[in-house]
């Protein structure tokens, strides 16, 4: 018999016999000393010594179980398992079998998109609550008193979602353990979370929604960030790069003190006034200074800054300069740089653990389906599961269908049928493949005609012959709009484009057809590309079709408009036109490469999305506190004079103030407006003139939120999203060097996180697994 050397040897104590013989399950064994991971030292059943090796459950004292009832556990456990290894789930979970039953229904797709919604909804009151966005406009000038929902409706729907919040804290407190719950320090603070909002939710009530301040508002993003590994993964990862990235930072706010100085002694108040315009509009005061020199680094002043000084002389241009070209060209994009590296080597180590938890699942439901089947074997015996178990435990697993169909065909290859410990981890290599979509074969043609026919029309340069007509297409459309540009919509004729895109239209339709009679009507339709000409192709039919039912042939002169006039219905078909010209992108190359990892990011951002939403949620609430109500237009449509240093002045007529600019949209009054300023803000073109404003009607001190926010979302945040889209982009790169056009049709590349830094994780060993299996709170091997 050959001979495979057994992991056990890795916590085998010196004299360990041979324990095969021994009960698989202890139904005596504590509760209390299974849940929190406790390893008895006593006798239960007088057969049970401590070189006995078996998995112990979390079962109750009093039951017992059938050898069928045995058997359905280790499959209904190895099954879970797998799932979790699947989803990257942790395993320190309970394991008797209504625990399991419990586990799956919770992680259902049902509970978990209910539980989503629940989290959905009570993050968008803040668009309802006080003060309520629910108003058609946001401009001060024009904006009227919105709807205010009646006291108790957003407190009634708030109450419900933290309930189903209370329920899921509940659930995962059971499945876990007490002693898990006590070292997760994410349940902890949900429970803590929880409770203050329902104590702040118990005062708002009691005071008949009177408060001025909803404390709870501020920690509804952490129900978002609680529910998603990922996110908590890349919430670590940043908490873990923020040190890194110190020094840069600090060099940075050495560069602007440093350059502040100079600029104060450069442009210091002198005798002339003519000369002091610099000075005045720039470097009255350190703050000023400062301010003005950190709105130069984002380039948002610029030249603004450097005018009144360069209008004077020519040498004062080398001081701005030399700030620009150290502080945004070098420091700022070695912060970029900083943050690239050091957040890959943290996301790397995250996506570590990842992988050991799969690993570590699969690794446990080898295990018991090992234990499951009850076998005796003497001590060199090959550890290995029956290929029949095998297959009735992915039958079971909740997974995708190419995936479950790709392993199940690995097993059945197995022609002993036994699978060992190494085999059945390498089974499960498939989940890291793409999904390679074989296309139909081409319907067989008995004429020769017809066959070569065939051959022409499903040959790769018809499909370029197409691309090329959609361009012409696109071209005569352009002439005809820049002909027309300057004209009314009642001076044009449409009549000239109404037949130029009926005989496109005719040239679409009839290159559907053609393509289905070469590929057949499932070849047709394996293409993704092919249904989305068909469904434009389609909707311009249908399209013309109503035009010639109300209006004929495209009249020369435009007529009264129908249900939809003439020009809305030929712009209509213009813009489906345009639109069916994307269809050229799977056809170039870097072009596709491009489109799928906007695709790819699209699909594998919500972790950033996701920690984006938690930012913008938080300062928005805090910008409400401390800014509502602080800009108030008069009746003239422009705000009330503002004495400063005894001077009344009025900014309206002032270039480049907010009341200049119109920006009167831009607020804090209530959730939407202030979400739409932030995002401004991050963009940081003329962020400038809302720090001022708002320094100006509050106080200086305010300017330190906007440079908070600054540093949040336009420095961290929008590195990180540049450090993911490089990542993912040379990774893709790197798999489609030499690959032709007909390869990224065929391949469907979807990228996750995991696959991006597949190639620098390191596996982990046996002993690692052994070791954590070992920790298991809830299933403990016990030797």
């Amino acid at each position: 018999m050959r001979r495979r050397h057994d992991w056990r040897k890795f916590h085998r104590p010196e004299g360990a016999s041979i324990m095969e013989n021994q009960p698989l399950l202890n139904t005596r064994l504590s509760r209390s000393s299974v849940d929190y991971g406790y390893h008895s030292s006593s006798n239960h059943s007088g057969r049970e010594t401590p070189k006995t090796r078996r998995l112990s459950y979390s079962v109750d004292r009093d039951s017992c179980c059938t050898e069928g009832d045995e058997e359905d556990l280790y499959i209904q456990q190895a099954v879970v398992f797998i799932e979790d290894a699947i989803q990257y789930r942790s395993i320190n979970h309970r394991v008797d079998a209504r625990s399991l039953h419990f586990y799956r229904w919770y992680y259902s797709r049902i509970c978990q998109w209910g539980l989503g919604l629940a989290i959905a909804v009570i993050l968008c009151l803040a668009f309802i609550e006080k003060p309520s966005s629910l108003s058609i406009t946001s401009d001060l000038r024009y904006k009227k008193p919105p709807w205010e929902p009646p006291c108790g409706l957003t407190e009634s729907i708030e109450i419900v979602c933290l309930i189903i919040f209370f329920l899921d804290l509940s659930m995962k407190s059971y499945l876990f353990g007490w002693e898990e719950f006590q070292k997760n320090k994410w349940l902890i603070g949900y429970a803590v979370v929880i409770g203050m909002s329902v104590i702040d939710w118990t005062l708002s009530v009691s005071m008949i929604c009177s408060e001025t301040l909803k404390i709870r508002r501020i920690f509804r993003p952490f129900f978002l960030l609680q529910n998603s590994s990922l996110m908590k993964k890349t919430l670590k990862c940043i908490k873990r790069t923020l040190p890194e990235i110190t020094s840069v930072i600090l060099l940075i706010a050495l560069h602007l003190c440093l350059f502040t100085m100079f600029g104060m002694l450069i442009f210091a108040r002198g005798e002339d006034p003519d000369d002091n315009r610099e000075w005045e509009g720039y470097f009255q005061n350190l703050p000023q200074s400062i301010t003005s020199l950190l709105v130069l680094l984002t380039t948002a002043n610029n030249p603004d800054v450097m005018i009144p000084a360069y209008s004077l002389s020519r040498g004062y241009s080398i001081f701005f300069i030399l700030f620009n070209g150290f502080g945004t060209y070098f420091l700022m994009n070695l912060l970029t740089a900083v943050i690239y590296n050091q957040f890959r080597g943290y996301l790397l180590m995250s996506i570590q653990a990842s992988i050991l938890r799969r690993r570590l699942g699969i690794r446990a439901a080898f295990e018991v389906m090992f234990q499951g089947q009850a076998k005796t074997q003497t001590e060199e015996h090959i550890q290995c599961v029956q290929v029949d178990t095998v297959l009735k435990v992915m039958k079971k697993v909740h997974m995708k269908s190419y995936h479950r169909l790709a392993i199940m065909a690995k097993v059945q290859q197995f022609s002993s049928g036994d699978i060992q410990g190494k085999d059945f981890q390498r089974l499960f290599d498939e989940l890291d493949k793409d999904h390679i979509q074989e296309h139909p074969s081409l319907p067989e043609y008995n004429y020769r005609f017809l066959q070569r026919l065939q051959f022409v029309f499903s040959h790769y340069y018809f499909t370029v012959v197409g691309n090329v007509v959609a361009l012409t297409n696109v071209i005569c459309i352009c002439t005809i709009l820049v002909i027309d540009s300057e004209k009314s919509i009642s001076d044009r004729d449409n009549y000239y484009l109404g037949a130029i895109n009926c005989c496109f239209i005719l040239y679409y339709l009839t290159e559907t057809g053609l393509k289905i009679f070469s590929l057949g009507w499932r070849g047709y339709l394996s293409y993704r590309s092919n249904i989305f000409d068909g469904l434009m192709t389609v909707l311009l039919l249908c399209l013309q079709i109503a035009i010639f039912a109300t209006y004929r042939f495209p009249q020369r002169f435009p007529t009264q408009p129908g249900v939809l006039s003439l020009w809305e219905m030929v712009r209509l078909v213009n813009m489906l036109v345009v639109f069916r010209f994307l269809r050229i992108i799977p056809n170039i190359k870097l072009m596709a490469l491009v489109a799928s990892t906007l695709v790819d990011l699209a699909k594998n951002l919500r972790a950033f999305a996701g920690i984006l939403v938690v930012v913008y949620y938080v300062f928005a609430v805090l910008g409400i506190w401390l800014f509502q109500g602080s800009i108030k237009a008069t009746s003239n449509n422009t705000t009330a004079n503002v004495s400063l240093t005894n001077i009344t002045i009025n900014y309206t007529a002032q270039c480049g103030t907010y009341e200049q600019l119109g920006y009167w949209p831009n607020n804090f009054d209530d959730f939407a407006s202030t979400l739409v300023l932030l995002y401004n803000i991050m963009v940081v073109n003329n962020w400038q003139v809302f720090m001022e404003i708002y320094a100006r009607q509050t106080n200086e001190w305010s300017k330190v939120y906007f440079v908070c926010w600054w540093l949040t979302s336009s420095v961290m945040w929008v590195n990180l999203f540049v450090a993911l889209i490089l990542e993912n982009f040379i990774h893709k790169w790197d798999r489609s060097y030499g690959c032709s056009v007909s390869d990224h049709e065929r391949i469907g590349c979807q990228m996750t996180v995991q696959l991006m830094f597949r190639e620098h994780i390191q596996e982990p060993t046996e002993e690692e697994l052994v070791t954590q299996l070992h920790q298991h709170p809830h299933m403990l091997l016990i030797q």
